[in-house]
């Protein structure tokens, strides 16, 4: 019998560690549940669990490749509560990936790091998302930012251009990572029943964001 939930390089990733991410998230609605729903929601579940594994093994890897000094080992039994937000922004198991692996948070943060964000671009955000920067005084009287709004009622550039740059950058981090992890998986070969719970190569595979 297999002991790996999938090869990374050459180098498996043992089952145990999917198991134990799966103790540490218990599933939901199992009473309301039929029993051939459920004993897919559970395959899926283990896909899903096996998907936030192999990142942060992967991730580890790129931080030691990096030079940067990779987080201790993951604790399987703590796993930080995912915002509903990074849910939406980031899918699910991404979103699940960076609660559960310190370095899968630390190579995201390094890759924020290394983004440069133009002065043009962040001109042009604070132009294009006036409603954004209304003052307090302005919210609360209700004013139309798009309505030919005088200039008091908006914060001004100098003082909204920091966390802007900060959103910016943020975003284009984001994108680094979706676009390295893309490259990393390449090379990942996974046990069966625990593909990635998208791949239409088994019955049960569902596509969500």
């Amino acid at each position: 019998m297999t002991e790996h939930a999938a090869v990374v390089s050459g180098r498996p990733v043992p089952k145990r560690r999917v198991d134990a991410l799966l103790a540490a998230v218990p599933a939901r609605d199992r009473e309301s549940t039929r029993p051939e729903a459920l004993a897919r929601a559970e395959r899926q579940r283990r896909r899903w669990a096996t998907q936030v594994v192999v990142i942060d093994e992967l991730a580890q890897r790129a931080c030691v490749e990096r030079g940067l000094r990779p987080p201790a080992e993951v604790s399987p039994d703590r796993v930080l509560g995912v915002a509903e937000t990074d849910v939406a922004d980031l899918g699910s198991i991404v979103a699940a990936a960076l609660a559960h692996s310190p370095a899968a948070r630390l190579l995201l943060a390094e890759l924020e790091g290394e983004q440069e964000v133009a002065e043009g671009a962040v001109r042009d955000y604070y132009d294009r998302n006036r409603d954004r920067f209304l003052t307090t005084e302005a919210l609360r009287r209700g004013v139309d930012p798009f309505g030919g709004v005088p200039s008091e009622d908006f914060v001004p550039y100098g003082q909204a251009r920091a966390e802007v740059e900060r959103e910016l950058r943020r975003a284009a981090g984001r994108r680094a990572f979706f676009g390295w992890l893309d490259q990393a998986k390449s090379g990942v070969v996974y046990a069966v029943g625990h593909e990635h719970p998208g791949d239409p190569a088994h019955p049960d595979h569902e596509h969500r964001h």
